[in-house]
């Protein structure tokens, strides 16, 4: 199961319910809705409806039914390993932002970022194809602002030598974007804090 982006309100709404984070939290590995019931200590004609309204959300799915005497149980898992909800309600343009240097630039250009790689991946999984993208990630130390300065100076001019080399003005060439984003590293303690939130 891969990450999935949440782009619908009323999907994330659905979602955000406190019990149906715990829900979705132990969907990791199949269960029923009497095993549910079990590990939640809550009654199961209540688990149910907030079952169905995950499923109908696409947030669970259905892995098989067992035939259980009269009954048929049904077995259910959590739809992906992990959701991000992409919501951006302000349409945030990072080109209105002026300072480029700003931490609010880079958290702009990288919500359209995010928005616009759900929005594709959407695409290529409902035509079941692979959507080619590449990441690259390292980490820099500098003694002082300017060699930073002088780092993002030359690290630019290579990227517009490398873009003048490759691009192509062919209509039928698909177009990729590369993003370069930069900022401190979280230090160690932060780090722990947030991953165990």
């Amino acid at each position: 199961m891969k990450a999935q982006f949440i782009r619908d309100k009323q999907v994330a709404a659905s979602m955000m319910h406190p019990l149906r984070m715990s829900i979705l939290e132990n969907l990791r590995e199949p269960n029923s809705a009497a095993g549910l019931s079990r590990i939640l200590d809550m009654p199961r004609q209540q688990l149910n409806y907030h079952l169905r309204e995950l499923e109908k959300n696409e947030l669970i799915e259905l892995v098989e039914e067992r035939r259980k005497g009269n009954c048929t149980e049904r077995i259910m898992r959590a739809s992906a390993k992990s959701y991000l909800v992409v919501l951006n309600t302000a349409q945030v343009d990072p080109e209105e932002v002026q300072d480029k240097y700003s931490s609010h630039y880079l958290v702009s250009a990288a919500s359209r970022l995010i928005q616009e790689v759900a929005e594709l991946q959407t695409g290529a999984h409902k035509a079941k194809k692979k959507l080619a993208t590449f990441s690259l990630q390292t980490e820099v130390r500098f003694t002082d602002p300017e060699k930073l300065h002088a780092f993002t100076e030359e690290l630019s001019r290579t990227i517009a030598k490398l873009a003048a080399r490759y691009h192509t003005d062919d209509p039928h060439a698909r177009p990729y974007q590369f993003h370069v984003f930069s900022h401190p590293t979280l230090k160690k303690q932060q780090h722990e804090k947030r991953s165990n939130h």
